[in-house]
């Protein structure tokens, strides 16, 4: 025992001499998957700055979903093909393979995420892997693993390896007793589905994070996004998908929620290009690491009469779903972007109209919408 103590005298006294005489302690972050991990408390993380290289090195997760293959088609042109990975579980299909690099990931599994960004040096990561609100609600355990820890996963990571991390949030971060109209950046939100739990969950961690540990974390609260590139997933604003598929194919469209509900809404491309240009966004430029967008706000007979304009002979019928109505009403109806404007020049393109015409357009070339024209 004398020997013990005499050694570890001496090994102070070294490590005294060798510094400050400061001791450099560890916290322990929750530990989740199979990968302990630690981070010590003087840790300071930054984003790598690109001014002394060509262009970062992007991982997608979610890659599948409806933003995910729109993002990586912007990203890819503007930073080149190979530097953009997307990721997911499910196989690709062949379009999306054959367009750029892919890899399975499952944000789940701690040591596979840690091992692609390590392989593949990895700068910013954009996740977008999560279970939307309706789907949410049918399956909570499964939306509170993907939503929530796996979040945890990501955050840890994007720490650890200094990545600019984006995770998207939306109009379902908020709840009934939050201002309706408009809806600013900062007020009560107390929503009521797993999905806007966790994700009112994900701005505070990804706050939290950024304040204890220098993340550069970037978020932006998207209202409802309107896109011809995908299916509806389970959405209580993908009406506004359905309803073009469904009047191109059968010139019929069942409607799930009343036909006052009004929210805000946005096309596909100004999301991307405000994601696009929050991360691009000096640090010093962000008032806050939350935002909220929005483009428009309208309610379903409002694009049913703008949707009449291209088929007029659309029948339109409502079978409310007591479920996404209930959600519906407790999100706003306008959301309050001044912020994101003021501080890196948010601004959008399309308006309803716009909308409507580019989505018949893309979804309606060789279909019914040509032939009626």
């Amino acid at each position: 025992m004398a020997i013990v103590k005499n050694l570890g005298r001496t090994l102070s006294q070294l490590l005294q001499s060798l510094g400050c005489g400061c001791q450099t302690s560890i916290v322990p972050v929750r530990c989740i998957g199979v990968s302990p991990r630690q981070v010590t408390s003087d840790a300071s993380f930054h984003s790598v700055s690109f001014s002394d290289t060509d262009h970062p090195r992007v991982l997608i997760t979610g890659g599948l979903g409806q933003l995910g293959v729109g993002l990586a088609k912007l990203l890819r042109k503007r930073f080149g093909k190979n530097n953009v990975i997307l990721s997911d579980i499910r196989k690709p299909p062949d379009d999306v393979f054959y367009n750029g690099p892919f890899i399975y990931s499952d944000i789940l599994d701690y040591k596979n995420l840690r091992e692609i960004v390590v392989n593949n040096r990895i700068t910013w990561l954009f996740h977008y892997s999560a279970l939307l609100s309706a789907v949410g609600e049918a399956n909570v355990p499964l939306a509170r693993a993907v939503n929530i820890t796996g979040l945890h996963n990501i955050l840890d990571i994007a720490a650890e390896h200094s990545l600019r991390l984006f995770v998207p949030s939306t109009i379902g971060a908020f709840g009934p007793t939050s201002p309706r109209n408009p809806t600013p950046d900062l007020c009560i939100q107390r929503p009521r589905t797993i999905y806007g739990v966790s994700k009112v969950h994900a701005e505070l961690m990804g706050e939290y994070y950024h304040y204890r540990y220098g993340l550069d974390f970037r978020c932006l609260r998207y209202p409802g996004i309107i896109s011809a590139d995908s299916q509806p997933g389970g959405g209580t604003t993908d009406y506004a998908v359905q309803i073009f598929h469904d009047a191109i194919k059968s010139g019929k469209f069942q409607c799930n929620l009343k036909s006052d509900t009004r929210l805000p809404m946005m096309y596909i491309d100004d999301c991307l290009k405000a994601t696009l240009d929050v991360m691009e966004a000096p640090a010093a430029s962000l008032s806050m690491r939350t935002y909220n967008i929005s483009a428009m706000s309208f309610s379903p007979e409002e694009l049913v009469q703008e949707v009449k304009k291209h088929i007029p002979e659309l029948q339109v019928t409502y079978n409310v779903d007591a479920v996404r109505q209930s959600i519906a009403d407790s999100w706003p109806m306008n959301f309050d972007d001044s912020n994101a404007r003021r501080d890196w020049g948010w601004k959008h393109d399309f308006d309803l109209s716009e909308l409507v015409t580019t989505m018949f357009n893309i979804l309606g070339s060789d279909s019914r919408v040509a032939r009626i024209n």
